[in-house]
């Protein structure tokens, strides 16, 4: 298994996967150096200018133009945890244009799918990046692995939450009708 820094990690990605990319995120809240100032001004109630999410779709659109693919599945807490509403509506809406498969799986539907307990890219369905982070979702590190029983038991928890998730925009769908049935705002609640 290899240690990698999160910067090391960053600067590998482009060549870590020839096939596919496969990423499953369980935290509410991910700190990021990048979203700082547009997560600010999601929560003064605006929205913020979509070009900060460019660098990421260029990469995306230019990785599958190679014929490679990308996916994720996002696990969270109903109702949504500020950060969550801004991923969802601020930061994957790139993605998903760029061609990424981006899912949502509400941590109860979860439940039971023995998903694994850390987040982590599963490169090729042969290496394992498992990432760690804090407790307040700072990124700490990257486990790189290619042992058998962790390759296996990610690749069957990608299938799992997978067929579990429901496509961003359908979830999109569903929070927009939803909130209008109960007559409510936004529909996630502050994180604490």
């Amino acid at each position: 298994m290899a240690r990698l820094s999160p910067d090391e990690f960053a600067a590998r990605f482009r060549g870590a996967f020839a096939q596919s990319a496969y990423r499953l995120e369980q935290f509410d809240h991910y700190v990021a150096s990048n979203e700082v100032e547009p997560f600010r001004i999601f929560l003064s109630g605006r929205q913020p200018d979509a070009t900060w999410r460019e660098p990421w779709k260029a990469f995306v659109e230019s990785v599958l133009a190679e014929g490679r693919t990308m996916a994720r599945v996002h696990v969270v807490t109903e109702p949504l945890t500020d950060y969550a509403a801004f991923e969802i509506t601020c930061v994957y809406p790139a993605n998903v244009e760029a061609g990424e498969d981006v899912r949502i799986l509400p941590r109860h539907a979860a439940a039971g799918l023995d998903l694994p307990a850390k987040d982590y890219w599963l490169l090729d369905s042969a290496r394992v990046a498992v990432m760690d982070y804090d407790a307040d979702g700072n990124w700490l590190s990257v486990d790189v692995t290619d042992e058998p029983d962790i390759v296996e038991h990610s690749c069957r928890a990608r299938d799992t939450a997978m067929a579990a998730a429901t496509p961003l925009n359908t979830y999109l769908a569903q929070i927009k009708e939803s909130t209008e049935e109960l007559g409510h705002g936004r529909p996630h609640r502050r994180a604490s």
